[in-house]
Parts: structure tokens; sequence; C-alpha cells
């Protein structure tokens, strides 16, 4: 359940306004302005505070600029994160469930924020460049307290993205690492298709 908590807040929340630093900004979007696609491999661990004792996860994902993501977890239990510009999809396999909510206009989650959507970085985010060891990495701390997280960082190898650093507002930290990733290389819209399965618990928090 926990796991299933921090995967929702990782990939589900949704930011209102914030002043960003606009240098900063400008500098992450710069590094996002090559990338149209993105896909690959990720690990994920997780820390309660305080512990360095980590609960791991797997699978793979990938991203379409603008709107579009799959997150796919497959150990070790299975389920689905998708977005498109209008809808947040979570299939939870082993639970047998299917969740569907709106997209809100100019909302943004943490993956979203590799799709490079300039105005939804600039208002949601105020954005702040490292130093030091971390050179090179951006620091981005959402608006509104029920976002779920008090903190992303996007970790760059050169232009190459290679994780995320999340801090959730229980103070329980998330690394995510990403290999095998292909950068633009070809992605559509039907690529993120969904239809929920028969039999499924359908929660529709739309209607």
């Amino acid at each position: 359940m926990i796991r299933r908590h921090l995967c929702l807040a990782l990939l589900c929340a949704l930011v209102s306004a914030l002043p960003a630093r606009a240098d900063d900004a400008g500098l992450l979007l710069d590094r996002l302005s090559t990338l149209e696609t993105l896909q690959g491999a990720f690990i994920q661990r997780q820390y309660p505070e305080g512990s360095d004792q980590a609960l791991t996860t797997r699978g793979h994902f990938k991203l379409l600029r603008p709107g579009y993501f799959a997150w796919e977890i497959e150990s070790p239990d299975s389920q689905l994160i998708l977005a498109t510009p209008e809808y947040l999809w979570h299939h939870d396999r082993d639970l047998e469930t299917v969740t569907r909510r709106p997209v809100a206009s100019g909302a943004m989650s943490p993956l979203q924020v590799l799709g490079g959507d300039e105005s939804a970085l600039r208002e949601g985010y105020r954005v702040e460049a490292l130093e030091g060891e971390d050179e090179g990495d951006f620091r981005l701390t959402p608006a509104a307290a029920e976002a779920g997280f008090r903190s992303l960082v996007v970790r760059f190898e050169g232009v190459d993205i290679k994780g995320l650093g999340i801090v959730d507002n229980l103070g329980q930290r998330v690394e995510v690492g990403f290999a095998e990733v292909r950068r633009n290389a070809p992605l559509a819209p039907r690529d993120f298709g969904f239809s929920p399965p028969a039999g499924a618990d359908l929660f529709y928090y739309d209607q």
C-alpha cells in the first residue's frame, strides 16, 4: 500500500502556480528543448524517512511531448499509470482496479516535467540550478502541499536525463534511475491508448 501511495505521489500530483526563477527555468528548458520522446527502463527505490532500507520497483516508461506518458511497473507488483492530454489512468492489475481522473488545465506531474511544457514549468515550479557535486541538475519545488511531494530533482549526464529524486510530504525519499534510455525514438499518441480490461472495478472521478 505504501508503494502504491508513493507511486501515485510521484506521477499523479498536480500543482498550481508559483513564481519560478526565470534564469534557471530557462536553463532547464534549454536542456529539454530538443526532447520529443523518451523511453527506457527504470529502477525506483523508496526510502522511508530516516531509513537506508529501500523498497525497490522496476519497470519501463515512455513519454511523448507534450502530454503523454506511461509508467509500467513490472515488479514486484504490476501497475500501469498512463497520461493523455485528457485523462490520467491508473490500472492496478493485482487489485483489478482502474482509476481515471481528468488532467487539470495547466497542471503538471513530475514525469511531465521531462516533456518540457514551458508555461506549466514556469508557472508551476520554483526552479533552482544546483551547484557543486550536483552541478548540471535542477531542483523543482511545487506550489501546493497537496501536490504530494516537497521537491523534485531532475538529474542529467550531459544532455541526457539519468534520473529523478523526489522527497514526499512525509519526508520519504524516492530515487529513480533510468537505463536503456532511447531519446527521440518514434512514438505517436496511439502508443498511449488504453481500454479497461473486462472485469476490472472502475472508478471514474470525472463523471
